[in-house]
């Protein structure tokens, strides 16, 4: 091999080391937006639940039955901690498989 060949080689591999890092980010970044769609589709039936009710729902399992919350169970970790039926509760969303953010 001449050092033309190795150029052209090394060449090649940083473009599809450069493509696999664009990839990554693209997916990490459309995880992210549909965690934020999850989180505020609960956070909305909360207050939803608030306006109607005068109090915040204790679990996120009164929301799916009540208030038509769905959001796939077998990709999303959805933690709701709910104080005070007057407080807002904390809402995580976390995909499954992923850490905490």
């Amino acid at each position: 091999m001449n050092r033309r060949d190795i150029i052209k080689l090394l060449a090649i591999l940083a473009v599809l080391v450069l493509a696999f890092v664009l990839a990554n980010r693209i997916d990490t970044a459309q995880g992210t937006a549909e965690t934020e769609i999850v989180r505020d589709a609960v956070k909305n039936a909360a207050l939803t639940c608030y306006a109607v009710e005068g109090a915040y729902p204790s679990d996120v399992e009164y929301l799916r039955e009540h208030y038509r919350l769905a959001y796939d169970e077998e990709r999303y970790l959805v933690t709701y901690d709910c104080f005070a039926s007057n407080m807002i509760p904390d809402i995580w969303v976390t995909e499954k498989g992923a850490g905490m953010p």
